[in-house]
């Protein structure tokens, strides 16, 4: 009679203790295309399932992978791979989707399995994606996939994210973590800021005082240029083998590194090293504070001409990118004016002042467009800040819209391709919220989640044609009030959330008030990776 009792209550505790399965809600950030619920039963994923993909494809193996790790990752269930194109009730990864989109993909769940095709091996790694976030978080022994039929491609082919690891530095993990962050939201470009007047952060062989210089400072400041000072030393910077480590890396979650060597203002790592590259010849300093310093290369010396096409060489050759990103931003005159050489240059050139442009501009633009002959030749494309419009643009430079719009437009109404990242809705290094005291230190500026959330690329005055213009959206992280990797993830999450959506769903399917109710589920995977967020719209 003992046993039959004890045997009951083991059984009792087993049914009601037993895990449950999941609850998919296929409504993920961002939201697909279609979502066509089917009639008929659905697919279970247990313990048994299998995980299959093309034979010899190591990007499909690479995918399988990633998805035996997401479920784990969620559930607990730990998925066994193969190579092959069927076999029984099982998730099948393939290519073959016949889509314009590279990207697109299409995921389909019947009683028979779950089939997630792409029209490259990216686009079923977005499938992926949505796939894992469908699915709660919770250990279960099953996970229920009602009927269903996705369909959804990317409406913007070049979906960004900038981390700027030059005024504060970020180690190797730090920025695979990064990395990660990118490819749980979509994001399919890593734009890295690695130069600056606060510190050089690549190494370049043929300049080793670069980083053996010009990556440390000998304090930083306190607050916003406050004339205090902290009194430590801040460095660090990545070897060519470290960069190419993490090229590697993000191109096995098919996202593209975009380097950004910043030419020819916020120069002062590079002077500090090399002070014959400046209009004065020094002495300099890695600066500790932040700002624009009127320091900047000098235009006259044919030195800096052969250092920039020797450091835009090296770069070329660590970074596969189809994009190479010179800055070109905020660079003052002041001292060109001054400086002999420099005028001198301008003279030879015969570089005149008009109603639009000073001659100093003119020589801007004169720089910019020998970096643009330098990345050209080697097969590349240029990208620059709004600022290389002055003086005159490059001619087939690509224009990175910060000061608001009004660049983008310009340079698409001249026909040239534009990413969007205004400073008034896509800069994360601004408040997330109006009560500004109780945040930790910003740069200032508010930029909420829902203001990024109603950021519209695509502006009304422009014709189709130069709406074609607009080629991606791109969100940025300045780092002067961000002095580590935890506060950079609470800066950008979720914000990179309501980014994503801008940057991947058709406009006509977002809603913020779906938006804040879908975001719950995609907190969750947060917290799986101990992701640091903020909790103003979500806990």
């Amino acid at each position: 009679m003992k046993k039959t009792v004890l045997l009951f209550a083991a059984m009792f505790c087993i049914a009601v203790f037993q895990p449950k399965a999941s609850n998919v809600d296929y409504q993920v950030i961002p939201i697909p295309e279609r979502i066509d619920i089917q009639r008929g039963e659905g697919f279970v994923i247990s313990k048994g399932t299998k995980i299959l993909y093309t034979a010899g494809n190591e990007k499909m193996k690479r995918n399988a992978a990633f998805l035996s790790e997401y479920l784990k990752e969620n559930t607990g269930l730990q998925l066994k791979m193969k190579a092959a194109k069927s076999g029984g009730k099982a998730i099948l990864l393939k290519t073959g989707l016949v889509s314009k989109n590279s990207e697109a993909y299409e995921i389909e769940v019947s009683a028979k399995g779950i089939v997630i095709i792409g029209a490259s091996e990216a686009g079923v790694f977005y499938g992926i994606q949505t796939l894992r976030k469908s699915i709660p978080v919770a250990k279960v022994q099953k996970v229920k996939m009602p009927a269903v039929k996705i369909s959804d491609a990317p409406a913007f082919a070049y979906r960004g994210m900038m981390l700027d690891v030059s005024r504060h530095f970020c180690t190797v993990d730090s920025v695979k973590r990064w990395i990660d962050m990118l490819a749980l939201h979509n994001v399919n470009t890593f734009h890295w800021h690695l130069t600056e007047d606060q510190g050089w952060r690549i190494e370049i062989k043929k300049y080793p005082r670069l980083t053996e210089i010009g990556s440390k400072r000998t304090e930083t400041v306190i607050g916003r240029n406050t004339g205090k000072y902290d009194g430590k030393p801040h460095g660090g910077f990545y070897t060519q083998a470290e960069a190419r480590e993490i090229v590697a890396y993000a191109a096995q979650r098919y996202i593209n590194v975009v380097p950004e060597i910043d030419m020819p203002g916020h120069m002062l790592g590079a002077l500090a090293s090399y002070p014959e590259l400046g209009c004065t010849g020094g002495p300099y300093q890695v600066w500790r504070q932040w700002g624009v310093s009127d320091d900047v290369l000098c235009m006259g010396n044919d030195k800096t001409f052969e250092f920039i096409t020797d450091v835009l060489n090296e770069i070329m050759d660590i970074f596969p990118s189809k994009y190479i990103h010179i800055g070109g931003d905020e660079c003052p005159k002041t001292n060109w004016k001054k400086c002999e050489k420099c005028q001198a240059r301008i003279a030879s050139l015969g570089l005149k002042a008009d109603e639009h442009h000073s001659a100093e501009e003119r020589l801007q633009s004169y720089f910019i467009s020998y970096a643009e002959k330098v990345v050209n030749k080697k097969g590349r494309r240029m990208i620059g800040w709004d600022e290389i419009l002055e003086g005159g643009l490059a001619p087939d430079a690509t224009v990175m819209s910060w000061r608001g719009m009004s660049g983008g437009i310009a340079a698409a109404k001249m026909d040239h391709d534009v990413i969007m990242t205004p400073n008034s809705h896509l800069y994360f290094d601004h408040y997330q919220t109006k009560e500004a005291n109780t945040e930790p230190l910003a740069i200032g500026g508010n930029s909420p989640v829902e203001k990024v959330y109603s950021f519209n690329p695509i502006p009304a005055e422009l014709n189709a044609a130069q709406r074609s213009r607009i080629i991606g959206v791109q969100a940025n992280l300045w780092t002067e009030y961000v002095p580590n990797f935890r506060h950079a993830e609470y800066m950008v999450l979720p914000r990179m959330a309501a980014l994503c959506e801008v940057q991947w769903s058709p406009s006509y399917k977002k809603d913020y008030e779906s938006f804040l109710k879908r975001l719950p589920m995609l907190v969750e995977v947060y917290k799986i990776h101990n992701y640091n967020y903020a909790k103003h719209v979500v806990k």
